[in-house]
C-alpha cells in the first residue's frame, strides 16, 4: 500500500467511521456535551462579526461543493459560457475570503479576550487551525490552480463517487498539484475530529441558527410583584 492509497484509500473510510460511532456513542452517553457551549454571554460584538462571514461562507461554499460532486453535469453546463465560469470562480474565491476574515476574527476574539480564553479547550483551537488549513489551501487553489469548478468535478468528483461506492480509487487524486491533496486531506482530518468537538451539535440539525440570533437572553427587569415583597418591620 502506497501513501496515496493509505491517505486517500484509507483514511477517508476511517474518518467516517469515526464520525459516526463517536457521534452516537455521544450522542447516547452524554448527550447534554452536543452543544455549541455558546460564549455569546461573555463577548458578543466580535462573536457576530466572526461568527456571520465565518458560518455564512463556509455554507455557501459548501453548497457549491456539493453542486460539482453530486451534479457536476450542471456545473459544467453552467461554466460553458466565459462570463459564467468568471463569475463562479470569483464567487467562490470571495465566499473563501470572506469566511477566513471571519475565522480570523474568532480566532483573535479566543485569543485576546480573557474570559473567552478560560472557556476555549484545545479542541476548539485544533478544530480552528484545520478550517484555516482547509481555507488557505482553497483559496491557493483558486489562484494559482485556476478554473477548479470546471476541472475539479470531472477529477474530484469521479474520486468521491469511487468512495461511495465502496470502490475507492485513489489514483484519480495521485496527479493533482500538492495544495490540491491538502485540501482534501485536511476535509477527511476534520470529519475524523468533528465528533471529539462543539460543533458536533450540527447533528441536531439547528436550521433556526440561520435565521435567529444564536442564543436568546431575556432579563426579567419587570419590578416584582407587591405579593412578593417582604414589608419591612416598623421601628
Amino acid at each position: 500500500m502506497t501513501t496515496n492509497d493509505l491517505l486517500f484509500g484509507a483514511i477517508p473510510y476511517a474518518a467516517v467511521v469515526l464520525a459516526v460511532v463517536v457521534t452516537v456513542v455521544r450522542w447516547r452517553r452524554a448527550a447534554f456535551t452536543v452543544s455549541s457551549l455558546s460564549s455569546q454571554l461573555l463577548e458578543s460584538r466580535l462573536l457576530y462579526w466572526g461568527s456571520v462571514p465565518f458560518h455564512w461562507g463556509l455554507s455557501l461554499i459548501l453548497v457549491g461543493h456539493l453542486v460539482g460532486l453530486l451534479i457536476p453535469q450542471g456545473l459544467e453546463a453552467w461554466n460553458g459560457a466565459p462570463v459564467r465560469l468568471y463569475v463562479a470562480e470569483a464567487t467562490g474565491l470571495a465566499l473563501a475570503l470572506w469566511a477566513g476574515f471571519g475565522l480570523v476574527v474568532l480566532v483573535y476574539r479566543r485569543l485576546s479576550n480573557a474570559r473567552i480564553r478560560a472557556v476555549t479547550t484545545p479542541m476548539d483551537l485544533v478544530v480552528l487551525a484545520i478550517i484555516g488549513v482547509q481555507i488557505l489551501s482553497g483559496v491557493w487553489i483558486a489562484v494559482a490552480h485556476r478554473w477548479g469548478s470546471a476541472w475539479g468535478p470531472g477529477v474530484l468528483g469521479a474520486y468521491v463517487r469511487s468512495l461511495f461506492a465502496l470502490q475507492p480509487e485513489p489514483g484519480y487524486v495521485a496527479p493533482l498539484p500538492f495544495m490540491v491533496k491538502v485540501h482534501v486531506l485536511a476535509f477527511f482530518v476534520f470529519l475524523a475530529v468533528f465528533p471529539f468537538s462543539r460543533l458536533v451539535h450540527i447533528v441536531t440539525l439547528p436550521l433556526q441558527y440561520l435565521a435567529r440570533p444564536w442564543q436568546k437572553v431575556v432579563a426579567d427587569r419587570y419590578p416584582p410583584h407587591p405579593s412578593y415583597v417582604t414589608p419591612r418591620r416598623g421601628r
